[in-house]
């Protein structure tokens, strides 16, 4: 028979005392503790008092040598946790193992615990499971109904469940626990856990702070998740409707304090939770059937778990894996573009494509729609390494647990970035100051007023269709964004070829040497060369804005400007420097910042902040490990080579910088669209919006250009 068939043990508290005293030689009152299947007893000696554990006789013992290994491993990993240790060797009175522990001092908590001890509890659950993920023991692979490993053996309990409605409920979770839980439960995290953290197994001090842990009798190896969800069941009972799932977060961000769920793990917390309860109710009207003298104890829980039950069921699973912290499911496309419409108003630029890509997720070069589509990114250049690159995603992860904060604190992210970024730079360039910043718009913006004040000039210089950011000033030198009749007197427009040209006094040339916006041209070097001496020429300072075509891009060098062999004053970075994490740069030299009136005074709140810091760090990390200069070098020389082939219009570009001119705006609007119908991601550029952009994550390889070409090819069709 198992141990929830086995009738409990029937001593009296005389009677145990009696054994305390012969067993262990300790004299004092016997006060019983309740318990389910066993009997716990308070020997009160007058002194400190201990805890008499008479266990049933349908236990194993080699599951009570599991529960003394796992206190004895827990004791040795971290000692502060205040787990109640055995007094002295397990001894047998009457057939049974009886078992003497240290007494814990504090009280028996419920649904009165605030929000902060809340937030302890669970982190200290969390801290138990990290002190016992290395132990293991033979036993721990027991079969126990209470584990959630077992829930589906819970529908033979349900003829006890005596009114029908309640009955069905609990088969509804079963089910449900069937069609989701069990095909992922070899997913879940598992190792030996507790098995019954709850509330009646933990003593609270005068703070409500877990001041003792007690009977392992239900340690067993199982989902750690699993594990969680009894704790949290524990938790929740008792609570208002209302306050049911605000108190549920804490509860998982006090976990996630210690030991963050894995992406699984929350998705099916809220069916591990409801599983617990369906366990209780079941298993509690079972045994109350069995055994009817127990039945106080063995009901304790079932009024606030029914009253769960039916919340859960009346809000439908949806929502109450949202209210646990879940994903919520994907809203259709149509209703999210309403919504978008509705919130956003005209201020945002409309939509890329004519059917609207709606993404939930990326991987390298893909990204996946709502649908579960797989899209080929080949436009966006922000995820420089590949969407959510497992290097930088982790080290953003890492360094938010770790210390967030701002500039004017030191700090080794910051430094080291800015060290990093240097040693990139062409030595003869002589650059020795950085100011990191959150987008190239912002860097820009800075370049502008360090030109501006360095040099006592206010005009600027740009290529026709440039594009150099968002903010006022950036604005108005970034004339693919000018509405029509904008003309900003100060700005002095030149031809993305030809540059050479005479300048009048300037404060600053912004230039992005692949072009991007004007079309994606490969300017000669010579010409750029007599840009920038132009530029000096007319007082003014070269800013080489490498926000798109920077970090190996063009596939010669990491930096634009110095596969074009030119020296400039200041050097941009943006979108691709955080691989999606908003984080920029300026970089110069300390003889141009000498002569800004703001240095010394410049501060970004955000800029360079450790956790922005450390994904730019992961960033250059990849690129080097990977070699993706080099690849984007190669894979890019390839890709040109073939759209060449197609000759459907003039292919111009380097690396994985490309562009493609079609006759019109409006041909290469609808080639892109049939792209995306193909499941590919391009975008358009220049000033006619005829050239076909195509900028892929530098992850992008040979396999990934084939089939954007044999997209593009429109020959047998």
């Amino acid at each position: 028979m198992s141990v929830l068939e086995t009738r409990p043990p029937q001593f009296t508290a005389d009677e145990v005392a009696g054994i305390a005293a012969e067993l262990f030689g300790i004299e004092g009152t016997a006060v019983d503790l309740g318990s389910e299947r066993d009997q716990t007893f308070l020997i009160d000696d007058g002194a400190g008092g201990a805890v008499l554990k008479i266990s049933n006789t349908g236990e194993d013992p080699a599951v009570l040598d599991l529960e003394h290994e796992a206190i004895a491993h827990i004791a040795r990993v971290d000692p502060e946790l205040p787990v109640a240790r055995p007094l002295g060797e397990p001894a047998t009175f009457g057939g049974h193992h009886v078992r003497l522990f240290e007494r814990r001092h504090g009280h028996v908590g419920g649904n009165r615990l605030d929000d902060s001890a809340v937030f302890a509890y669970a982190a200290t659950h969390a801290r138990m499971n990290l002190a016992l993920r290395s132990f293991f023991h033979p036993a721990a692979g027991r079969e126990l109904l209470w584990d959630m490993a077992h829930t589906l053996k819970l529908r033979s309990l349900l003829d006890a469940i005596g009114d029908t409605h309640r009955r069905e409920l609990v088969a509804r979770v079963i089910d449900r626990f069937d069609a989701r839980v069990a095909p992922r439960w070899a997913q879940l995290r598992a190792q030996v856990v507790h098995g019954d953290l709850s509330l009646d197994n933990v003593l609270l001090d005068e703070r409500d702070r877990v001041a003792g842990i007690v009977d392992f009798g239900d340690c067993s190896y199982t989902a750690q998740a699993a594990d969680f969800a009894i704790a949290l069941a524990s938790l929740l009972r008792g609570r208002p409707a209302g306050d049911v799932f605000r108190v549920a977060r804490i509860a998982v961000d006090g976990y996630a304090s210690r030991l963050p769920f894995e992406p699984v793990e929350l998705e099916l917390l809220a069916d591990l939770v409801a599983a617990r309860f369906a366990a209780i109710v079941a298993i509690s009207s079972w045994r109350v059937r069995r055994y009817p003298e127990n039945a106080a104890y063995i009901q304790s829980w079932d009024d606030d778990s029914w009253a769960l039950l039916e919340l859960f069921d009346e809000l439908g699973p949806d929502t109450v894996a949202a209210g646990l912290g879940a994903p919520r499911p994907a809203v259709p496309t149509r209703e999210l573009a309403q919504r978008r419409s509705a919130a956003l108003g005209a201020l945002l630029t409309p939509l890329t494509y004519a059917e609207p890509v709606h993404l939930v997720r990326g991987e390298g070069v893909w990204l996946y729609d709502a649908a579960g589509n797989r899209l080929l990114d080949a436009y966006n250049n922000v995820p420089v390494v590949g969407h959510c690159h497992p290097r930088v995603t982790e080290a953003v992860v890492r360094q938010t647990r770790t210390l967030n904060t701002h500039a004017r604190y030191l700090y080794e992210p910051l430094v080291e970035l800015a060290e990093r970024l240097l040693a990139t730079m062409p030595p003869e360039a002589g650059f020795d100051t950085v100011m990191l910043v959150n987008s190239g718009s912002e860097a820009n913006d800075v370049a502008w007023r360090i030109a501006t004040a360095a040099t006592g000039n206010g005009g600027a210089v740009v290529t026709e269709h440039a594009y150099h950011g968002v903010t006022d000033a950036i604005a108005a030198l970034s004339p693919e964004e000018w509405p029509d009749g904008f003309r900003p007197e100060h700005v002095t427009r030149i031809p993305p070829l030809g540059l050479d040209a005479k300048l009048p006094a300037i404060a600053a040339t912004f230039l992005d040497c692949a072009l991007t916006s004007d079309g994606i041209f490969t300017p000669p070097p010579e010409e750029v060369a007599a840009l920038v001496r132009r530029t000096h020429e007319a007082g003014g300072l070269f800013v080489a804005d490498e926000v798109q075509a920077g970090y190996g891009r063009i596939g010669g060098q990491l930096w634009s400007f110095a596969q074009l062999g030119i020296t400039p004053d200041v050097v941009t970075l943006g979108k691709p420097m955080g691989n999606g994490y908003p984080v920029a740069a300026v970089i110069t030299r300390r003889d141009v910042v000498e002569r800004f009136p703001f240095a010394g005074r410049t501060f970004s709140t955000f800029g360079g902040n450790p956790v922005a810091a450390a994904a730019a760090l992961a960033v250059l990390d990849v690129i080097d490990d990977e070699r993706l200069v080099e690849h984007a070098g190669a894979v890019g020389a390839r890709l040109i080579d073939r759209l060449r082939e197609l000759e459907i219009g003039d292919v111009r570009g380097s690396g994985l910088l490309v562009g493609v001119e079609l006759a019109d705006a409006a041909l290469a609007g609808a080639v892109v669209d049939r792209l995306r119908s193909a499941g590919i991601l391009i975008g358009r550029t220049g000033p006619r919006e005829n050239v076909l952009k195509i900028r892929p994550p530098l992850v992008f390889s040979d396999e990934h250009a084939d089939m954007l070409v044999r997209a593009l090819d429109d020959r047998g069709r």
